[in-house]
């Protein structure tokens, strides 16, 4: 070996040397800035997943339990189960909808083979109702099975345990706004250990927060901020449309994630008002559904803010938004937001998901916010169209003043085939006689001005009874029941709801030979002698049979005293 090349390969191994160094030294950088960032940020290892984990992929940290609601009986147990509940026994006789929206013929195909796993999934309420758990419980824990249900005790539908993300790519910035006070840990107190979500009610969930609450639309979900020492760490899945139970309805529902957090999105906008959070889907389009379903639980649920409110409507119906507007606009000081398609994060301080309800078209006032009631509801709705009758004319103090009878007119189902008569009938009684149909599509507000000048309205059980709302206080409904056994659903439907707005209510069953089903069956047909028989063949059978394929040849002479007690009723 030459001896110029020895000090060569010593500078080339010092070199090698050298880099071997450096390279271990960058990946023990590498590998302690890694450690580092796993150990105190590990919301940055999801930042891919844009805030959404796969429920297997999901923490451990915390389990729920999740109960899916049982399908419908497919038994009927008495002869009123094929009706009781059912949220299609009343119906509309024209579709205010646009061209092209599915009518409830095709709405009902559609919905006659849910998704299996479209049905709504909640925390299983304990015993007081609250839907809180237990330490044990939520941990998968026994207990003595004291006081639980048969599904609690392993009788019922199987509970599934699912994992749920307790982390979020999210982190909160601390910039101060000057003209909106941002929530801090002292205002979220408010909440105080009420839980978020209240699912003890069997007609409709309901969702409350006060403090610090952030809605984000983008990601279908409403955070709760937890003060700093809270222990709070609940989860709740709703959807906002008041037909609890219905795997039908739901299905079209988008569901909502309310939860509580120390993470979350930024605000983006904030507000000083609070926020009512519901659905416009499911069966509106039918005016008793646009009444039942939103109308009275809105007014239930946003009236005490006298207007200083902000509607989010989840599911969007515009043209709802357009036919209803008076009432919206009576109701909420504020433009509606398309919850759907806003991509702001909305801050408030106090948010309610969902809307109370209670029975079919009714307000529970013993369990409504102040004490709500029907009356207040009919007031409203007068006040709303500016109705000039608060409660009808007195016929002792006006002799000479006729009273006046709206008879609504059906031109396709449960028609009145000897409508002249009936008239003629009224008239010889001495009523001034109005003749309308109802039609949903037409100005609700014209029609509502029509109602508020009767002092009676009469027609056979349908949607178009759902005008009863503009009745002035004293006044008379009477509903007449068609052939088969329809006389629970028609006195929960509408006499219930018109008693408890402060009207008269009279209910008339019209006899075999009142039917149009004499024409279509044999006189000795079972349908006539026991019609209460054929409820367990289900509701489409129900609706086909007794409903649209039936009209009514009032008896006159048998119906006469009805019109007499409404006049007594003027005379009181």
């Amino acid at each position: 070996m030459k001896s110029g090349e020895r000090p060569k390969q010593m500078r080339g191994v010092r070199q090698e040397s050298r880099r071997f160094r450096l390279l271990v030294i960058v990946a023990g950088f590498f590998l302690v800035s890694l450690t580092f960032v796993v150990i105190s940020k590990p919301d940055s290892i999801l930042s891919s997943l844009n805030g959404k984990l796969p429920v297997d992929q999901a923490p451990t940290s915390i389990l729920i339990q999740q109960k899916v609601n049982s399908p419908p009986a497919t038994a009927l147990e008495t002869s009123t189960d094929a009706l009781r509940g059912d949220p299609r026994v009343v119906d509309d006789e024209a579709d205010p909808r646009p061209q092209g929206f599915k009518g409830e013929e095709e709405e009902s195909r559609v919905l006659s083979e849910p998704d299996a796993t479209s049905g709504m999934t909640e925390l299983t309420p304990d015993k007081d109702g609250s839907g809180r758990k237990s330490n044990e419980e939520v941990l998968g824990g026994g207990g003595d099975g004291e006081g639980k249900s048969k599904e609690d005790r392993g009788h019922g539908p199987e509970k599934h345990k699912v994992t749920l993300p307790t982390v979020s790519n999210y982190t909160i910035h601390d910039t101060e706004d000057t003209q909106n006070a941002k929530q801090d840990d002292t205002s979220n107190d408010q909440q105080g250990s009420k839980p978020l979500c209240d699912f003890s009610n069997f007609r409709a969930n309901v969702c409350e927060m006060r403090g610090d609450v952030r809605v984000h639309p983008n990601a279908a979900s409403i955070m709760f901020m937890e003060p700093g020492h809270s222990q709070r760490d609940e989860l709740w899945k709703i959807k906002p449309y008041p037909r609890k139970g219905d795997e039908f309805c739901l299905s079209h529902i988008t569901e909502l994630t309310v939860k509580s957090s120390k993470v979350a999105p930024e605000c983006s906008k904030y507000h000083d008002v609070p926020a009512v959070i519901f659905s416009l889907t499911g069966y509106t389009g039918n005016l008793f559904h646009d009444f039942t379903d939103v109308m009275v639980p809105l007014f239930t649920t946003a009236s005490e803010f006298n207007g200083e409110v902000q509607f989010l409507i989840t599911d969007m119906a515009l043209w709802w938004t357009i036919k209803y507007h008076t009432v919206l606009e009576k109701l909420s000081k504020y433009p509606v937001i398309d919850f759907s398609k806003d991509g702001e994060v909305h801050c408030f301080k106090h948010v309610i998901v969902g809307l109370h309800a209670y029975m079919e078209f009714t307000i529970d006032s013993s369990k409504a916010p102040h004490n709500y009631s029907m009356v207040d509801f009919n007031r409203f709705m007068r006040g709303a169209y500016s109705l000039g009758r608060d409660s009808v004319t007195l016929l002792g103090e006006y002799p000479k003043v006729k009273p006046r009878l709206l008879i609504i007119k059906r031109h396709r189902t449960r028609m009145f085939l000897n409508l002249d008569e009936i008239i003629a009938m009224a008239e010889e009684l001495g009523f001034e006689v109005v003749i309308d149909e109802a039609n949903v599509s037409s100005d609700i507000s014209k029609f509502a001005a029509l109602v508020n000048t009767v002092d009676v309205m009469m027609g056979v059980h349908g949607a178009g009874l759902t005008n009863c709302v503009f009745l002035p206080q004293n006044a008379t409904l009477i509903q007449i029941v068609p052939w088969g056994g329809l006389e629970w659903v028609s006195r929960t439907d509408f006499g219930n709801p018109a008693e408890l707005m402060g009207l008269h209510y009279k209910q008339y069953s019209i006899g075999v030979h009142e039917s149009s089903l004499t024409e279509q069956y044999p006189s000795d047909h079972e349908i006539f002698k026991n019609p209460i028989s054929f409820h367990k063949k289900g509701f489409d059978f129900i609706r086909q049979t007794f409903m649209d394929k039936q009209n009514v040849k009032l008896d006159c002479k048998r119906f006469r005293p009805i019109l007499l007690e409404a006049l007594d009723n003027l005379n009181a």
